[in-house]
C-alpha cells in the first residue's frame, strides 16, 4: 500500500543548480531523490512546491512523494539525514492525503531578501545575503513596498521567460525594516529585509521587487512610482532582477488563498 509523504526542507542553496531535477547538475530534488532511493529502494517521483533558482535558499520549502516503504511517516526526516548532504535537510516529514499536491495547497507563503549595506563585504555572510555599499533609504523602500500590496497584474515585475498563463497575484504584506542586531552584523541596522507574503510569485518575481526597491531606496525612484510601473505592464520600467543569494523561501502558511506554481 503506497502512502503519500510530505516533506519540508531546508537548504542553502549556493551550490544548488536550484530545486528542479536537471540531468548533469547538482540540484535539490535531485539530492533527495538520491537519499530517498537509498532510504527506501525505490525511486519515487518528487513533487517540490517551490522551484527556487540557483543559489536561492530555503527554510521552508515543501515537498512529496509516493511510497510503499515501512518507515513511519514522522521518522522520514531523521532516515534521510545520513544520505543527504550538510547543505540540505528534511525538518519534518508526515503523511497527507493521496490527492494532495503541493503547488496546489491553497496556503500562502513568505519571501525575505537580504541585503548586507555596509561600505565593505562581511564574509560570514556572502552567502546569504546580497552585498550593497551605497546608503539605502530604508523608510522610503517600506513606503514603496505598501504599493505592491493588493491583487495586481505583475507584468512589471516578471521574467519575460515566465510560462505563467495569467500574471494576477496577490500580495498580502510587503515591508522593508533594518535589523537591529544580529550574528556577525558589521553594525546596527546594516542588514536590511524584505519580506513578502503573497498567494504565489512569478518567475523572478521577488528578486525583481528587491532590484526595484533597491532603486527606490538609492532615490533613482520614487516610491509612488512603483503604483505606476504595475499600471504600466512593462518590465523595463521596473529595477533589475536582484542577485539570487540575498533571497530565502521562509516557508507556507495555511489559508484561503491560491497558489501560483512559477516560484
Amino acid at each position: 500500500m503506497h502512502r503519500r509523504i510530505l516533506l519540508t526542507v531546508a537548504y542553502d542553496g549556493t551550490d544548488f543548480h536550484g530545486f528542479a531535477y536537471q540531468e548533469g547538475v547538482r540540484t535539490v530534488e535531485g539530492e533527495l531523490a538520491r537519499a530517498l532511493a537509498e532510504a527506501t529502494g525505490e525511486q519515487p517521483e518528487i513533487t517540490g512546491a517551490s522551484r527556487t533558482d540557483t543559489g536561492v535558499h530555503a527554510l521552508g520549502n515543501l515537498a512529496c512523494f509516493d511510497t510503499a516503504s515501512t518507515i513511519p511517516p514522522e521518522r522520514f526526516a531523521v532516515a534521510l539525514d545520513q544520505y543527504l548532504p550538510e547543505d540540505l535537510r528534511v525538518i519534518t516529514s508526515e503523511e497527507v492525503s493521496p490527492d494532495f499536491h503541493p503547488r496546489k495547497t491553497g496556503w500562502s507563503k513568505t519571501y525575505e531578501y537580504r541585503i548586507l549595506n555596509t561600505p565593505r563585504p562581511e564574509p560570514m555572510l556572502r552567502r546569504t545575503t546580497y552585498h550593497y555599499r551605497s546608503a539605502l533609504d530604508v523608510p522610503a523602500m517600506h513606503e514603496a513596498a505598501q504599493f505592491l500590496t493588493g491583487t495586481h497584474d505583475f507584468t512589471s515585475f516578471c521574467s519575460v521567460h515566465s510560462l505563467s498563463p495569467t500574471r494576477k497575484r496577490t500580495i498580502y504584506e510587503c515591508s522593508v525594516t533594518a535589523a537591529e542586531a544580529g550574528t556577525h552584523l558589521p553594525s546596527p541596522g546594516s542588514l536590511i529585509v524584505i519580506r513578502v507574503t503573497g498567494s504565489g510569485f512569478l518567475y523572478h518575481m521577488v528578486r525583481i521587487i528587491a532590484g526595484t526597491l533597491l532603486d527606490v531606496g538609492t532615490g533613482r525612484l520614487q516610491p509612488a512610482v512603483i503604483r505606476d510601473i504595475l499600471e504600466s505592464r512593462d518590465r523595463t520600467l521596473a529595477g533589475r532582477t536582484a542577485e539570487p543569494q540575498g533571497l530565502v523561501l521562509l516557508g507556507y502558511q495555511k489559508g484561503e488563498t491560491q497558489c501560483s506554481t512559477d516560484s
